[in-house]
């Protein structure tokens, strides 16, 4: 019978002490937002690994059957020409593995974008809906196939490039950091 009895009390109990510890770090988040919100710290500064990376404006990229770029991370110049070179270095065909590369803008919805290429087939996986988050692509490449093209960051930041080929953006991914 005490068993009975002891259950909801130690609910009740667990309830109470849970809501009252809300308002305390609740108070603690808006004090960490509010101290995040006036950092001065770039953007840059917050990409692990950023600090080993050398500025450059040639990124070399290679897309491989195990969809996967051969690097995922560089630095750049905002506001200068950057040259990027893609090499699909598979073998499977482009029907079942093509690769492209896509330079996004910032803040742009990667999961959203990449639902849409997964519809845009005929566009060869580059959606028009997502046309003003799209900074530069290269072309859909097969196996052997390269494509250069030549894009500029328009100011500091960080940019996600991917490749929009069906289930590639998930692992096929890396960022520009541009100071």
């Amino acid at each position: 019978m005490k068993k009975v009895f002891m259950v909801p009390a130690i609910a009740a109990a667990l309830f109470l002490a849970s809501c009252g510890g809300g308002d305390s770090g609740s108070s603690a988040n808006h004090e960490h937002e509010s101290a995040a919100s006036t950092s001065t710290e770039a953007p840059a500064a917050t990409v692990p690994g950023i600090e080993d990376v050398e500025l450059t404006d040639h990124i070399e990229l290679e897309g491989s059957d195990d969809m996967r770029f051969d690097k995922d991370l560089f630095k750049v110049k905002a506001g200068e020409t950057v040259k990027l070179k893609l090499k699909n270095v598979g073998v499977q065909p482009v029907e079942s593995m093509g690769h492209n590369a896509v330079v996004l803008d910032e803040g742009t919805d990667v999961a959203s974008f990449g639902g849409e290429a997964f519809k845009a087939k005929d566009e060869e996986y580059i959606p028009s809906t997502f046309a003003s988050s799209i900074i530069a692509h290269t072309k859909l490449l097969g196996p052997g196939e390269s494509d250069e093209i030549e894009f500029t960051l328009p100011k500091a930041g960080v940019y996600e490039f991917i490749c929009s080929f069906p289930g590639h953006w998930g692992t096929m991914r890396g960022k520009i950091v541009a100071e």
